[in-house]
């Protein structure tokens, strides 16, 4: 695993969050939604590793700051949400550093119907799927995204989306692979009636790894939105073909691909959700932010072709209770090796207000991957139990347990850990 002494943010990605602060505040604040809490918290865990054996206890402190940002709409729009932090370990059991999790998106109308879009992902990603979820096996995955975007209207029921981007992935680790990306997009919308609109796309894409690898992903699709009074329907599939070449070597794959997402208010305090997508891309691509229950392995090949579907519930009681239920199953295909790995999944957490003033929870979540290459199996558990209390209006105390436990056939990716937080939070604006 990398050493992550003094490791920091991706090369240039701390001028960029900083822009894109700026780009967020240019628009007055008296007319946007924001909100900016700032917090620490502390946590005991009995196995800070998650080993097999030998087992260290250690306590760690987080101090950070969490905003949330929407301008009112505009010539120019801008969608800050995120959470930048610093992590110390009492005992040493690992490095300090800074951490975050931060998304951007944002655009500027320039000329009529002519658009410039921006947008930056920023987070921590484990390196190695099959270890355990360690700040010695993550690395900070920054993807920046910029391009111009055309609509041009051939009549009332016709017109064609027109997209060129730059894509750039960088990690902090010295070891991993960066990225940049050049993507074409030419569009066909028809307004079929007020409710459905359908389609033809096609994209093509180049990235070219600092490595000297480059993979070509070239994509036809049908798509399609309807809506109805409680329903909301998009999707599109199509074919793909995926080259990758390094040096004098090339190999190619093609197959179906698609998306789906679909949304429905069962009644007016159920929601039910489903959401997939079959791609061939690159283990650089964005796809593990989108659906965030999707993992890349960054030590396997560079070439993937991903399958991943979610579907779930969110049930609100007339006592102030809520239910959330989330199933999810992926599968990524590494096409230059024999590895596959599939992963299927279940999270539930229950909450409730338990007085005025406070509010508590239980989760749990169990997941099962199975490795192909080794025929080799694990299985996750984890219990939460939290609490929240409502000290003021901006001040809130927070309160957690927790078990995690992994069974594996390799005895040392198994461990138990059990562990207890304590914090605080209090929003600034």
């Amino acid at each position: 695993m990398a050493n992550r002494q003094g490791a920091g943010m991706p090369r240039n990605t701390a001028l960029l969050i900083a822009s894109l602060l700026a780009y967020a505040g240019a628009v007055p604040t008296t007319v946007a939604q924001t909100e900016i809490t700032g917090g620490i918290d502390t946590r005991f865990t009995d196995n800070a590793r998650k080993a097999s054996g030998g087992e260290t206890s250690d306590v760690e402190t987080r101090t950070y700051i969490r905003a949330d940002y929407q301008s009112d709409p505009g010539l120019c729009n801008a969608d800050l949400s995120g959470t930048l932090g610093y992590s110390h370990w009492l005992d040493s059991t690992f490095d300090n550093e800074t951490y975050a999790d931060i998304d951007f998106n944002g655009n500027c109308e320039l000329a009529n119907q002519f658009y410039w879009d921006l947008s930056n992902n920023l987070r921590d990603v484990n390196q190695d799927s099959r270890q355990s979820d360690t700040p010695e096996n993550r690395t900070r995955k920054n993807v920046f995204s910029t391009g111009p975007r055309y609509l041009w209207r051939l009549n009332d029921l016709n017109w064609i989306n027109l997209s060129a981007r730059y894509e750039n992935t960088e990690f902090s680790e010295p070891e991993e692979t960066d990225s940049e990306r050049y993507v074409g997009t030419v569009a066909w919308d028809h307004l079929f009636s007020q409710t459905l609109t359908g389609g033809l796309s096609a994209s093509y894409s180049r990235t070219e790894f600092d490595t000297g690898a480059e993979v070509d992903v070239q994509t036809a699709r049908v798509t399609l939105s309807k809506t109805w009074a409680t329903t909301q329907l998009s999707g599109a599939i199509g074919v793909s073909e995926i080259e990758t070449r390094f040096g004098t070597t090339s190999q190619s794959s093609d197959g179906l691909v698609g998306e789906i997402d679909l949304t429905r208010n069962v009644t007016p305090s159920l929601d039910w959700y489903l959401r997939g997508s079959r791609e061939l891309t690159d283990r650089t691509s964005n796809l593990d932010i989108r659906f965030g229950e999707f993992e890349f392995n960054l030590q396997d090949s560079i070439s993937v072709e991903t399958t991943t579907v979610a579907t779930g519930i969110n049930q609100r009681f007339s006592d102030r209770s809520s239910l959330n239920l989330d199933v999810y199953a992926n599968q990524a295909d590494y096409l230059e090796s024999v590895e596959r790995e599939e992963k299927a999944g279940l999270n539930v957490r229950y909450s409730r207000g338990l007085s005025e003033r406070t509010t508590g929870y239980l989760a749990t979540g169990l997941d099962y991957v199975r490795y192909e290459s080794d025929a080799t199996d694990d299985q996750q558990m984890g219990l939460e139990l939290g609490a929240e209390y409502q000290a003021s209006r901006d001040l809130s105390l927070l309160g957690r347990v927790g078990h995690q436990r992994k069974t594996s056939d390799v005895a040392s990716r198994e461990y138990d850990e059990n562990w207890i937080l304590v914090g605080l939070e209090y929003r600034i604006r």
